[in-house]
């Protein structure tokens, strides 16, 4: 029995706004809200939080976290997920996808050394299957792993790949992350209308992660769909590492701080011309570290 006064920890497993729901060690789950005024708490966050009541409470810190995936551009910062072990990119062949996104999923989470899996989904229907295919062959020959799925098919091969782990969930809208989510979580509809009780919340549409244990182990994140991603709060070298097909170049420039634009001697402009960094690739690339080095003088102008 929660007792008004009483210390304890927990794993958020929601949020809206400022309001958290939170699973406690019992799996019990209450409502809380941060003590201090800035709220810095993530889903799949572990907690402390004093009891106010029987059912609500105060989280008074944010326990060390093993990883922090998030999203900022030049003005502000957007957690998505603390305490992911696997970022799971959800692709599908049709709506169409884009794969800038997803290099930039990718590069967020090599910066904290999280593994990535690649998931193409919807792949029953046949009709851009092999235009996806070929749209996602410059991941897999950087090194990065693809597994084709149908969600409304059967998920079992991604099941063996989330055991273990907590995932999390991430990709555009349309993309089928809730329709995988169903198939891998049986209870998840019954799961997300308890969440929304506690946080009484249930005329809200989704706005943040949620958390689903997963049958026979693990934990699912399922997250809202992305438009965007910006990668502002990574360093230069972190973006460029984010790159795995260039990461052994990376030092062999001329220039220390070459912009791999048009300085002579660049091993990333060569690799190019080569044929052994895709072109799209090296737009990418060019284009997130332009999006970097205009937040850079954003920062030092405020």
């Amino acid at each position: 029995m929660n007792s008004p006064g009483m210390v304890t920890q927990g794993t958020v497993i929601a949020a809206f706004g400022r309001q958290y729901a939170i699973r406690l060690e019992d799996g019990t789950q209450v409502l809380c809200v941060p003590r201090a005024k800035k709220s810095e708490v993530a889903c799949g966050d572990r907690v402390e939080l004093a009891m106010t009541s029987t059912n609500q409470g105060v989280i008074d810190k944010i326990l060390p976290r093993r990883s922090l995936f998030y999203r900022a551009d030049q003005w502000k910062e957007k957690l998505i997920a603390a305490n992911v072990s696997q970022v799971v990119v959800v692709v599908a062949t049709e709506p169409g996808f884009s794969d800038e996104l997803i290099t930039r999923c990718l590069v967020a989470a090599d910066a904290q050394d999280i593994p990535v899996l690649i998931v193409l989904n919807k792949c029953d229907l046949l009709a851009q299957l092999d235009f996806s295919r070929a749209q996602l062959e410059v991941f897999t020959k950087a090194g990065h792993e693809v597994l084709e799925l149908s969600a409304k098919g059967n998920v079992e091969a991604l099941r063996a790949k989330l055991a273990n782990h907590t995932s999390l969930l991430v990709g555009q809208s349309g993309m089928g992350k809730s329709t995988l989510t169903n198939a891998l979580v049986p209870d998840a509809d019954a799961r997300t209308r308890e969440i929304s009780e506690v946080l009484d919340s249930g005329k809200h549409t989704t706005t943040h992660a949620r958390l689903y244990p997963l049958p026979g182990g693990g934990e699912l994140i399922d997250s809202p769909g992305l438009q965007s991603f910006g990668l502002a709060h990574l360093t230069k070298n972190e973006i460029e590492c984010g790159f795995l097909e260039i990461r052994g170049l990376l030092g062999s420039c001329r220039f220390r701080d070459c912009s791999h634009i048009k300085e002579p001697d660049c091993a990333i402009r060569a690799a190019r011309d080569a044929g052994t960094f895709n072109a799209r690739r090296y737009t990418a690339l060019l284009q997130v570290l332009d999006e970097h080095e205009v937040a850079r003088k954003h920062r030092l102008e405020h």
